[in-house]
């Protein structure tokens, strides 16, 4: 830490110091694959309630800790609360009432073989929540909430159309959306930046308690990047969203015939006609091979063949119409 420029404000070293970081959290083959929208939606719904876990014990952690003066300058659980938003969403991916949800078998799935990775990120969670010290938590609170603030729109976008999911309604995707910092309106961008300037204002009051505070957030927000990078791991990318499959492939494969504008009506001939043609044309030949093909003369033989065989060919085409 020696080499750390502490006079700078905490938002500012945050950023800096888990560039690299964020860069293997959004390429992991996890991450990569739900941007993409080809998550499939039972394992994207697993994957929720793995974030219900941590949201859970981790907000549970701040309100225990609201007072503290390094997390109250970003306390505010009625903006930036997702646990509630994460079981909202559960409920309506599984189409189960969100009081049950918990007893669903894919959640009781989730806690029979529940990853090494989750049960890592909530017991770090709460062993800083019962520490002398809850700094730390600080940390979290910029890698889980800021997260949210800066990607979650585009995240949104994505798994709305990959799931069919309707972004105007929200169902399905409350995790992404905020509310806006003073009023209960959904938060647009210009307002989203507002939240996340008064969350890094707020990091940045807590900086200026002292030195040893920037240490401790900082050393813990690796930390919890890393707890981040390796839940992702956990994550299925063997098969893609079918949904999402239709929807790529309507993208890249154009329409090349257009679609007639009155049906098309079938045409019947009667017999005697049909051989009358086929004698015609068995006819024609012969002439054109007798008579040949080249010169003034294999021309003319041409143009009769052409003009005979157009008096037998309009009373069949005449008589379909």
């Amino acid at each position: 830490m020696s080499t750390v420029d502490f006079s700078l404000p905490l938002a500012t070293l945050l950023r800096e110091a888990t560039h690299e970081a964020h860069e293997l959290v959004a390429k992991s083959p996890g991450a990569t694959t739900m941007l993409s929208g080809r998550l499939r939606r039972e394992e994207y719904v697993r994957y929720l309630m793995m974030l219900w876990h941590i949201y859970d014990a981790f907000e549970q952690a701040l309100d225990r800790h609201a007072t503290h003066p390094v997390l109250e300058p970003t306390y505010n659980p009625t903006l930036l609360a997702r646990a509630s938003a994460l079981a909202d969403d559960i409920s309506f991916l599984l189409q189960v009432p969100e009081a049950s949800w918990k007893t669903h078998p894919a959640h009781a799935q989730l806690l029979q073989s529940t990853p090494p990775e989750l049960t890592a990120y909530v017991d770090r969670i709460r062993e800083l929540a019962d520490s002398a010290d809850p700094t730390p938590l600080l940390a979290h609170s910029y890698v889980r909430y800021l997260g949210d603030l800066s990607g979650g729109q585009t995240v949104r976008r994505t798994l709305g159309k990959a799931y069919g999911l309707d972004e105007q309604v929200g169902q399905g995707l409350s995790f992404y959306a905020f509310k806006e910092l003073r009023s209960a309106k959904l938060a647009n961008q210009g307002e989203m930046k507002r939240i996340k300037d008064w969350f890094r204002e707020g990091m940045n009051t807590a900086g200026d308690i002292g030195v040893e505070v920037k240490a401790a957030v900082l050393n813990e927000a690796n930390t919890a990047f890393d707890l981040n990078t390796a839940l992702f791991t956990t994550i299925s990318v063997d098969t893609p969203s079918q949904d999402t499959e239709v929807v790529e492939q309507s993208k890249e494969i154009p329409i090349l015939v257009e679609r007639p504008s009155r049906p098309i009506q079938e045409r019947s001939f009667p017999v005697s006609q049909v051989a009358a043609v086929v004698a015609a044309v068995c006819l024609a030949h012969f002439i054109l091979i007798v008579t040949g093909f080249s010169g003034e003369k294999g021309l003319q033989s041409l143009l009769d063949v052409g003009r005979w065989f157009a008096t037998i060919t309009d009373p069949v085409t005449s008589s379909a119409e």
